[in-house]
């Protein structure tokens, strides 16, 4: 029979002075807490010493998604009331379902106005968790558009402004579309990926465009009833053959950050194996989970009670998280998406 695991059972306190609210100037000065997977041993050191735990014929896996300035600031056309609209989701070309506030003003039919008419949005429809879907109109490439009058859409708990855009960005981002950014991925320069490289780890980049539901909180007490939002992600026959490859000549398989985590754990086979694949995925891991290719995990520090927490306490063991999480707060680590990493190996 499954362990029922309640919301309150990932619960630790977390002062509020944590939660890192600006990035360091170079990513690559965080701190890194070393959690064994097995022992429960912890120790401390700076992100750059991440090379010692990585052994050649290892595999680093990276989601490669890059984050779409998602936050437009508008007006309604009608009474000039300010909107605030956060793109989630492209379902087709100009139709968008996005989060809307205030929901109340912004009925089908609605029309809102961006930087002073560049751009247009009309409001479709109410759709679940009363989200809405726009329809945008606009002169030229949307992507610039975008680029010209978005924001980054930081996540609820940042409060300080973000001055450069491309700190909420990888260094090796590529594909757009996600309304936030893979964190742990936000820890590694060019140079630190080549001096990785050189070592002889071998590099698999997948792709999971991440979706605000990763900060959507868990409110039922019984965390099985809990609502899981769904991503879009895809893998390449190039990563898939680098992943199955280091499986089979005993190399472990380190996924940076719980997206590429649910990438690889989704779309892998019943023997752990993986081929080129796209799709979505609603994939909730918690304690009781059996990892079928995933042998260490660089992560942030996250939220108590959140889906993260569980998916890391299901890889290490709720007790050792916890623990871990503890020495954390009392050594004064950095919080949240722009805070300090953990290896789990």
């Amino acid at each position: 029979m499954k362990q029922e695991w309640k919301k309150s059972d990932f619960y630790f306190e977390l002062p509020q002075e944590l939660i890192a609210q600006d990035p360091l100037e170079n990513r690559s000065d965080s701190r890194l807490l070393v959690l064994g997977r097995e022992s429960g041993s912890v120790e401390h050191h700076g992100f750059r010493e991440v090379t010692d735990y990585l052994s050649p014929g290892d595999c680093l896996v990276l989601n490669d998604t890059r984050v779409i300035p998602a936050r437009l600031l508008g007006v309604k056309e009608d009474t000039g009331a300010a909107i605030e609209v956060l793109l989630l989701k492209r379902k087709e070309k100009d139709v968008w379902e996005a989060l809307v506030k205030p929901g109340k003003k912004l009925k089908p039919g609605a029309m809102v106005s961006f930087g002073e008419g560049i751009l247009q949005g009309e409001i479709l429809e109410v759709v679940e968790e009363g989200n809405r879907l726009i329809r945008f109109t606009y002169q030229g490439i949307f992507e610039e558009v975008l680029d010209q009058l978005g924001e980054m859409p930081l996540p609820p708990y940042i409060t300080h402004r973000l001055e450069d855009k491309n700190r909420y960005q990888t260094v090796y981002a590529r594909y757009e579309g996600s309304a936030a950014a893979p964190t742990a991925g936000l820890h590694f320069t060019k140079e630190l990926l080549e001096k990785i490289e050189e070592k002889g780890v071998n590099i698999a980049y997948v792709t999971l465009h991440v979706g605000l539901g990763t900060f959507r909180p868990v409110k039922e007490e019984n965390i099985l009833n809990h609502h899981m939002h769904t991503e879009y992600y895809q893998i390449t026959g190039e990563a898939a053959e680098k992943i199955n490859q280091t499986k089979q000549t005993g190399g472990k398989v380190i996924c940076v950050g719980t997206t590429s985590c649910r990438t690889i754990e989704s779309a892998a086979d019943e023997k752990g194996m993986l081929k080129e694949s796209s799709g979505n995925t609603d994939i909730f891991i918690y304690p009781g989970y059996q990892f079928k290719i995933m042998d260490g995990l660089i992560t942030n520090f996250h939220l108590p009670e959140s889906t993260l927490v569980m998916l890391v306490s299901a890889f290490a063991g709720r007790e050792k998280v916890l623990k871990a999480y503890q020495m954390a707060v009392e050594e004064a680590y950095r919080f949240f998406s722009f805070g300090d990493a953990m290896l789990i190996i």
